[in-house]
């Protein structure tokens, strides 16, 4: 079973810039899309917006320019779930969950700092957040949870120029939502646990000109649920992809989804 995970920064945008072509060359199972910016009925009326040989599965925000979530799946889910219990997530469509008969998948978009209500709606998601996935890893269904949260976690996730700057990202606290997840929770880093000391990133600012060259933080991820952690094949960081300024993350995992 392969997952890809992107954060296409608008998906009318990326599909211009050779969104589809790339996905069709992928061989994906699943994709879980973040930061979509257009309306569930926008897909359902318009067949250009989902590629060949897929189904759409998508939730989007009261606020349609904050981003929504969503999925192209090959595979018909068992069920659907559309947010995870914590009200401003859930109106904003930053959770939507694809279950299939042997995994579950989410695809998660975190708030940013600079977002409506600024550090202390993002701080109240990831609690929010923590709550969530310390319930999901204690069930018997195994997860993969992608995300794009918004934050690097080890200094290997980052370009050495931020961990000089005090920025949201890669604050202390930050940091350490990821340490729970991954020490105390148990979830599995899938590209880290690959790729252990690997410097890369999966988002450039857009600030930043010939933006694969200038410094970038690893923010987009695959998230196992312990069950899972034997499960991952390989996997890959696309970082020559160039439809977003997020870069798509690829893995295989020994699963299937029917």
């Amino acid at each position: 079973m392969r997952v890809v995970t992107v954060s296409v920064n608008g998906l009318r945008e990326a599909i211009s810039k050779g969104f589809f072509e790339w996905l069709a060359e992928q061989d994906a199972d699943v994709v879980a899309v973040q930061d979509h910016r257009v309306r569930v009925a926008e897909i359902e009326d318009d067949p250009a917006l989902t590629p060949e040989g897929y189904q759409a599965w998508f939730v989007d925000a009261e606020n349609p320019e904050s981003g929504g979530v969503g999925f192209y799946t090959r595979h018909f889910p068992k069920a659907i779930i559309y947010g995870f219990n914590y009200g401003p997530a859930d109106m904003e469509g930053r959770y939507l969950q694809a279950d299939f008969q042997n995994v579950s998948v989410a695809s998660v978009l975190a708030p940013a700092a600079d977002e409506a209500g600024g550090e202390e709606a993002r701080d109240a998601f990831m609690e929010a957040f923590l709550t969530h996935t310390g319930k999901t890893a204690r069930k018997r269904r195994q997860y993969i949870i992608c995300a794009n949260l918004q934050t690097a976690h080890r200094d290997e996730d980052a370009d050495s120029f931020f961990h000089r700057q005090p920025v949201s990202g890669f604050l202390p606290h930050e940091r350490a939502w990821m340490d729970e997840l991954f020490n105390q929770q148990g979830y599995l880093d899938a590209f880290r646990s690959l790729e252990a000391d690997e410097r890369t990133a999966t988002w450039w600012p857009e600030w930043a000109r010939n933006w694969r060259r200038a410094p970038g933080w690893r923010t987009d991820y695959q998230m196992l649920t312990p069950g899972l952690h034997d499960a991952l094949e390989d996997g890959w960081i696309d970082t020559d992809a160039g439809f977003s300024d997020h870069a798509p993350v690829v893995m295989d995992y020994r699963i299937s989804p029917e």
